[in-house]
């Protein structure tokens, strides 16, 4: 019995009344004040039956009306609605409203590509006081959970896992990342075959942003633009391509991936059968990195420069975090010669406004990840990527982002395909102790902040200017103050 009051007083501190969420319900006047409110959001697809348990299991343990399923509600719409209602609530001298503004944490279970829907939208909202988030590790590979240290194994779903991962989100602490926003444009001619990629094939965090008519001298037709953003990782090649063929093969059969483990020996038969470990067999020699596409980067000089990049090179990422695919680190920790000597600028953190870029030839060059010193080929570190890619090539190209892949058209006549890779502020992560992720305070705490250095409006190239004001997900919260002045 005394178990049972101490867990429900415990629980009491993550507990938001319904009228928070919903205008039309009665205020309810809460015996205590939550220390750790919550909204959890549960994609309950992923994990393959565990999503559906765990959100049972979470709308026992706390309000129904703070446990949202993914499938039913979008998060933009739900933070949305909440953050009107807490304002308004506010503004009236609601003591509690202005105690879960203040204190609120948010909790997404799903895979990567999941929490880079939540965190984008997030970011797009523009909140005075934007809310940490903790992740809970439903997918397969699971790199941002592990990173900040709540594991890449699937978690329990039963009460006193629960309830342990709830006391773990209060004790955890505050940790700042880089957001990295992509603007992906396609251009061609009249009747050209590369067509825009259907918004169902689209990875939760790229949004199409418009279509604009072209009436330049050359008749370029059409322009499709899409941007969206990603914190852990952007890949393009054979690892995107093994990825592609393992989501289609789950759409397909969604019955044959009911945990992580079978997920995972799925992917490594797929990454034999798409010829990763057997190159020369099946990946013809066009389809190399060096051979798709230019790549040009800025270092913090504010410069576009050419990256050179190895024939060999069938796969490149762009890593924001020190984990990929489920926890392997493809940068590895340079010395300090090879630091100078590559001239890169510091250790990877994951607050300092840099990418690292790796190459990868092969699977087999892959499993050097798994001995202690193990790394891809470091090619640079970067504030700034883009990608454009030469026609008449190949016809398509994979493409990853924070684990969700897609096929992109690519055009074989006059058209043109340009990615852009660029930094985009910050959102809070919630980090446990056995967080992996170290940022500026944790490396060299005497150092405040670190900013690239800003460059001249030539060479930052505003072609895109408009398509990075966000990343598409959500529209910007507007405060009653705001909305008064008009």
């Amino acid at each position: 019995m005394e178990n049972n009051v101490e867990k429900n007083n415990m629980l009491k501190e993550f507990y938001i009344p319904t009228y928070i969420f919903i205008p039309e319900s009665p205020v309810e006047h809460a015996s205590q004040i939550p220390t750790c409110p919550v909204v959890v959001f549960i994609n309950t697809k992923s994990g393959g039956q565990l999503g559906r348990e765990l959100i049972v299991t979470y709308r026992k343990l706390l309000n129904h009306a703070q446990v949202f399923d993914l499938l039913d509600e979008a998060p933009d719409k739900v933070l949305h609605r909440l953050y009107s209602n807490l304002e308004r609530l506010k503004h009236g001298g609601d003591t509690l409203a202005s105690e879960v503004y203040r204190r609120l944490r948010l909790i997404v279970a799903g895979g990567d590509g999941t929490a880079g829907w939540l965190l984008g939208v997030v970011s797009d909202l523009k909140l005075v006081r934007p809310p940490p988030v903790a992740t809970v590790p439903l997918g397969t590979g699971n790199n941002l959970p592990y990173s900040f240290g709540w594991g890449k194994k699937n978690p329990g779903t039963d009460h006193d896992s629960v309830i342990s991962f709830l006391q773990s989100v209060r004790e955890s602490r505050e940790m700042n990342i880089d957001s990295w926003h992509i603007v992906m444009r396609m251009e061609g001619p009249k009747d050209s075959p590369c067509d825009p990629i259907a918004p169902p094939d689209l990875p939760h965090s790229l949004h199409a942003f418009r279509r604009v008519p072209k009436t330049d001298p050359q008749d370029m037709e059409y322009s499709y633009t899409f941007r969206g953003g990603f914190w852990n990782y952007f890949s393009m090649g054979m690892d995107a391509q093994v990825s592609y063929a393992f989501h289609s093969e789950r759409k397909l059969h969604p019955e044959k991936f009911k945990n992580q483990l079978s997920n995972q020996k799925t992917y490594l038969k797929l990454a034999c059968t798409q010829g990763w470990f057997c190159t020369s067999l099946f990946h013809p020699m066009s389809r190399n990195i060096a051979c798709l596409a230019k790549v040009k980067i800025m270092k913090k000089s504010g410069k576009w420069e050419t990256m050179e990049i190895p024939q060999s090179i069938r796969s490149i990422v762009c890593l924001n975090l020190p984990s990929f695919s489920g926890g392997l680190n493809p940068w590895g920790t340079p010395s300090k010669r090879k630091q100078r000597k590559r001239d890169l600028v510091m250790p990877p953190l994951v607050d300092d406004g840099l990418l690292e870029i790796v190459g990868f030839k092969d699977a087999w060059h892959g499993l050097v990840l798994l001995s202690p010193k193990g790394h891809g080929t470091r090619l640079a570190q970067a504030h700034r990527v883009r990608f454009e890619f030469l026609r008449g090539t190949t016809d398509h190209a994979y493409m990853r982002m924070d684990g969700e892949p897609w096929k992109q058209p690519l055009p074989t006549d006059d058209g043109k395909v340009v990615v852009e890779i660029s930094h985009a502020g910050q959102v809070k992560m919630l980090a446990t102790k056995d967080c992996i992720a170290k940022g500026i305070h944790e490396s060299c705490p005497a150092i405040s902040t670190v900013h690239p250095e800003s460059s001249s409006s030539d060479d930052m190239n505003d072609d895109f200017e408009e398509e990075r004001r966000n990343f598409g997900a959500a529209l910007s919260f507007r405060y009653l103050g705001d909305v008064n002045k008009e």
